[in-house]
């Protein structure tokens, strides 16, 4: 098996390369990667399928739309809707990956009638997640004060805490098991997850309510996975059974929250601060009710994207990509990809 060597966005790849064929059909790439991906992962992939590495995409909808209809499997970013509509154009997709384990722009209903696998790292990100949570109540509970019985403003520290945790995910566990560290009561609901199922206590949580979560909680962070009946689900209702000067870290799916019943509860009581590691476009525009909250931290999705997440991530991908790809009844066959072939070929280099 030969190597070859192309440049794409100023990048020195090698890519493994296989038996000559003398055609390449549109229906028979394997994979379309979208999300930019390691080397090594790359050349491990491409010596196996015939793969299309094309991050470009991610801007121009159009064109993605256009190279899905040629495609077997697809890795995408979040920024990447994968819907109906998109499903509609991709008649030979059966695989849709995704290198972060959220669902974000992914419709799964769709996929799950299309007959698509959706590939997440089920827990590639957890550590990641789990260390930003934690820095993040750090840095709420001791900047943003509250005052004490003397009527000073003081921060706080999480050890002697409640924190009430809402999902089951593999997050949970390494998440309680820092906060335990810290010397914090750790509690936790998931609606999908019975109180007597046994992960509660394998993850060191103590199941309740929702409700009873929210009340007894200084802070809460939410790792829920979203589905769309889970929308608005920390209402008004919700978010007024919060304790006084709770503070929250949501690493999840922002329409979870209703945007004007966390406005207000910012503003008015009773959160004292949160703090958003994926918030949906347009939701500090101006007039929306979450602009210039100065208790409102918005980082964009970097909670799970560290040098070591983003590596396990994608291998996890890949090689689940490459289990079901095996399975499929019909497979692509290969072609060796020339550096004449990657110089001329319109659409963009191919890796095969």
């Amino acid at each position: 098996m030969s190597s070859l060597e192309w440049v794409h966005s100023g990048r020195l790849w090698h890519v493994a390369s296989h038996p000559p064929y003398d055609t390449f059909t549109p229906a028979s790439m394997d994979v379309l990667i979208v999300e930019p991906l390691s080397a090594d992962v790359l050349q491990w992939l491409g010596a196996r399928h015939a793969v299309r590495l094309a991050p470009e995409l991610a801007q121009d909808p159009q064109a993605f739309r256009r190279m899905l209809a040629r495609v077997r499997a697809v890795i995408t970013p979040p920024s990447v809707a994968i819907d109906a509509g998109v499903l509609h154009r991709a008649p030979h997709l059966r695989i849709v990956g995704r290198l972060s384990a959220g669902a974000e722009n992914i419709d799964i209903e769709a996929c799950a009638r299309a007959g698509i696998e959706v590939v997440r790292p089920a827990s590639a990100s957890a550590a990641a997640e789990a260390e930003f949570a934690i820095g993040a109540l750090l840095q709420m509970l001791r900047r943003v004060p509250v005052l004490n019985s003397e009527g000073l403003l003081v921060g706080r520290e999480i050890g002697g805490t409640t924190v009430g945790v809402v999902g089951m995910t593999p997050t949970t566990k390494h998440l309680a098991q820092l906060l335990a560290a810290f010397g914090a009561r750790v509690v936790g609901y998931d609606p999908g997850v019975h109180a007597s199922d046994a992960g509660w206590a394998r993850a060191g949580v103590e199941p309740v309510l929702l409700t009873d979560l929210l009340r007894s909680s200084d802070a809460v962070c939410v790792l829920l996975t979203y589905f769309p009946r889970y929308a608005g689900l920390f209402g008004e209702r919700m978010l007024s059974e919060c304790r006084q000067d709770q503070v929250v870290v949501s690493l999840v799916h922002s329409g979870l929250f209703d945007e004007a019943a966390l406005a207000a509860a910012l503003t008015q009581g009773p959160l004292a601060a949160a703090w958003f590691d994926s918030l949906e476009p347009g939701l500090l525009d101006p007039g929306r009710p979450l602009r210039h909250i100065d208790t409102l931290q918005v980082t964009p999705r970097v909670g799970a994207t560290t040098l070591q997440s983003r590596e396990r991530s994608a291998w996890a991908v890949a090689r689940r990509i490459d289990e079901l790809l095996l399975a499929l009844p019909e497979r692509s066959e290969f072609r060796r990809t020339r550096p004449d072939d990657l110089a001329g070929f319109e659409d963009g280099p191919m890796l095969a």
